[in-house]
């Protein structure tokens, strides 16, 4: 799992291998109203499709066989197929695809889509080794198979890097947040939070039940950075997640701003109320989790990932509850810190007018929904999910990330040696051991470094 969540804000650790260093500039914009699509399976919808566009030729596409299976993609291959019935479609899939595949992309022979994700993959290198195809201007003008555009229909837009350029698109959105029992909550009258002064007034609620009011997984400090403090920065930003993006872009001050300050003063207040389980600093994920699990606390910060990954451990009548930020003030936008993973089109593909059509096909809102099932996790698309078989978690996030009061942050992701500066100055700061002054100073100086 640890794997699975590099992908997520160790994209900050993995981006730099994977995704590295900088996210697109700005704010999202407003979440449009969608409409409730169709649930039934993507092959038995190719008759709603457009005709057959009557695309021929061979066309490859490579996916990655993990935490995801492959059924998504073998359902969705169908789909295309039966548009397209001229087209030679090859599947290059695996749990190991990715080092299988490395000789053919190096000697410039790639499949025409690849999935970047698993072990092996490296998105930021990929671009540098001029691999990826440059989509900025495709992105921004292509409609999916639905007659929908589809920058209006994603939940996180495609990364920018230098240069303003895109060469992926993500395909798998995830969220970073809190997580809390609302059973537990329902029984002791507590309310969900949502804004800081709620969060605050029902840890102390928590707290004096005889739990805490928050725990962590200390042993890997990304987790509070991206289920908290990040939220708190953008929101302390005005709601602008430019903050992260100015972070990723080591630009001198951009650690020790007014907005920065203002949300380590946040933890510091978490910190001096003693709401923060004082054993989480020892905690690795499963153990936190655990606690959490076990009531321990009432709040823990995690990703989308967590209700699968403790499948095996849930107490009967435990209901997962889900906010995405707290710390925005009363009237604020919640602030979605998201992970993804990506889709791109090779530089070198042999039927790049496939590959775009297969985007086209593949991002729509009933392929939507069928990945929300079939894979517990949810596609970087708006949809409703009421009615269908996702879990109620993914569902409670999805009605976050489809509502005009969320702001979605962009992917923006840190040098990996400023990453692990930030990742133990968190942990110190959540035990008392340094000040907000000196966590801005010792962050300063990592990114200093890093720029030299």
């Amino acid at each position: 799992m640890s794997m699975k969540k590099t992908l997520g804000y160790v994209l900050a650790v993995l981006m730099v291998f994977t995704l590295a260093a900088c996210g697109s500039s700005g704010t999202n914009e407003e979440a449009p109203a969608i409409s409730k699509p169709s649930t039934e399976p993507a092959a038995k919808n190719a008759d709603k499709e457009e005709e057959a566009s009557g695309l021929t030729g061979e066309f490859e596409i490579q996916y990655f066989v993990g935490g995801y299976g492959d059924a998504w993609w073998k359902e969705v291959i169908d789909g295309f197929q039966a548009a397209n019935p001229a087209l030679v479609i090859k599947q290059s899939a695996g749990s190991n695809i990715n080092e299988q595949m490395r000789p053919r992309w190096i000697q410039g022979d790639p499949p025409d889509v690849v999935f970047i994700d698993g072990a092996g993959s490296n998105e930021r290198q990929m671009i540098e080794d001029d691999q990826l195809l440059d989509i900025t201007e495709y992105v921004n003008n292509a409609t999916n198979t639905d007659g929908k555009k589809l920058t209006d229909i994603l939940i996180a837009q495609p990364t920018a890097y230098e240069g303003g350029n895109s060469f992926t698109l993500p395909l798998v959105f995830g969220s970073w947040g809190l997580f809390y029992d609302k059973a537990l909550f329902e029984q002791n009258g507590w309310t969900a939070p949502t804004n800081w002064n709620e969060f605050v007034a029902v840890s102390e609620q928590i707290q004096a039940s005889g739990i805490s009011g928050l725990i962590h997984t200390g042993v890997y400090p990304y987790y509070i950075n991206g289920g908290l403090l990040d939220s708190a920065m953008v929101a302390a930003n005005g709601g602008d997640s430019s903050i992260l993006v100015s972070q990723a872009n080591l630009e001198e001050g951009s650690f020790s701003s007014d907005a920065v300050k203002k949300a380590l003063g946040q933890i510091g207040e978490l910190v001096d109320k003693g709401l923060i389980d004082k054993g989480a600093i020892a905690l690795n994920h499963t153990d936190s989790q655990a606690q959490w699990l076990q009531h321990k606390a009432g709040f823990i910060p995690n990703g989308l990932w967590l209700e699968n990954e403790m499948k095996k451990d849930i107490p009967e009548g435990f209901e997962f509850g889900f906010v995405p930020s707290v710390a925005q003030d009363a009237g604020q936008n919640s602030i979605v810190i998201p992970y993804t993973n990506t889709i791109a089109i090779a530089k070198d593909a042999k039927n790049p007018e496939a590959a775009k059509a297969f985007i086209e096909y593949a991002f729509t809102e009933a392929n939507a929904v069928r990945w929300a099932e079939l894979t517990g996790a949810l596609m970087n698309v708006k949809v409703d999910l009421s009615g269908t078989s996702a879990s109620e978690v993914v569902k409670d996030a999805m009605g976050f990330f489809n509502s005009a009061t969320t702001t979605v942050a962009q992917v923006a992701v840190l040098n990996a040696d400023v990453e692990k500066a930030k990742q133990d100055a968190t942990v110190a700061l959540t035990v008392g051991k340094i000040t907000a002054e000196q966590w801005m100073k010792q962050l300063e100086d990592a990114a200093a470094k890093a720029r030299n």
